[in-house]
């Protein structure tokens, strides 16, 4: 969110030339970075991926316990065939024990690895569908304000230049809607009612649905 939030949100509906030469370009600034974190669904996003970490924790936290498990078996076999007690017949059928379980246990390391892999590609694919849902959200509600007030330009208080300079040094406080964008964000129903209209949306595929 940070690196997608640094880039300037420049909302240009019109650049009359004349009008900014006469005084009357009409300028708003809003924190795009603060309405990402108060905004109460990025909230319940973030206890989501939080919810699907530790899951994917707890099962990949399985999957070593038995490979340890497996481990210990093998350790165990491999000490028996060093006793020199042991029969042939015995030391023979507790090599092929041993055996079978190496195969299974490279077999476990496999797709130890393969879990891995997948989860962690899955949850930064869920995390960045969320970011880009919230962001498409906030940014409709800004664009909602600026047609609303009739705004020339809008700044990103929160956007950072290439050189870590924030791209608006200044601006006066009375021309920054972030409060009222946050506002609308949370206000009560809305989240519900946006759920519904997507869900009831004839254009609107099953794919895209899903996304926050």
């Amino acid at each position: 969110m940070k690196k997608s939030l640094s880039m300037l949100f420049a909302l240009t509906l019109a650049f009359p030339l004349a009008a900014f030469a006469q005084g009357t370009l009409k300028v708003g600034t809003v924190d795009m970075q603060r309405a990402f974190k108060e905004y109460n669904k990025t909230k319940d996003a973030e206890v989501k991926i939080n919810d699907a970490k530790n899951a994917a924790r707890k099962e990949y936290d399985d999957r070593a316990e038995d490979y340890k498990k497996a481990l210990d078996e093998i350790n165990n076999l491999n000490k028996q065939l060093e006793s020199p007690a042991l029969s042939a017949d015995k030391k023979t059928q507790t090599a092929k024990d041993r055996d079978d379980k190496i195969a299974k246990i490279k077999n476990m390391e496999r797709e130890i690895s393969d879990f891995r892999q997948t989860r962690e590609r899955q949850l930064q694919e869920q995390l960045m569908r969320m970011r880009e849902g919230i962001v498409k959200e906030i940014t409709d509600v800004v664009m909602e304000k600026v047609k609303a007030n009739n705004l020339d330009l809008v700044f990103d208080k929160s956007g950072m230049s290439i050189n870590g300079v924030p791209v608006l040094l200044y601006s006066h406080d009375n021309i920054d809607f972030t409060n009222d964008v946050i506002a609308v964000l949370n206000k009560p129903g809305r989240a519900a009612a946006s759920t519904a209209k997507a869900s009831t949306s004839p254009s609107v595929t099953p794919a895209r649905a899903t996304k926050p």
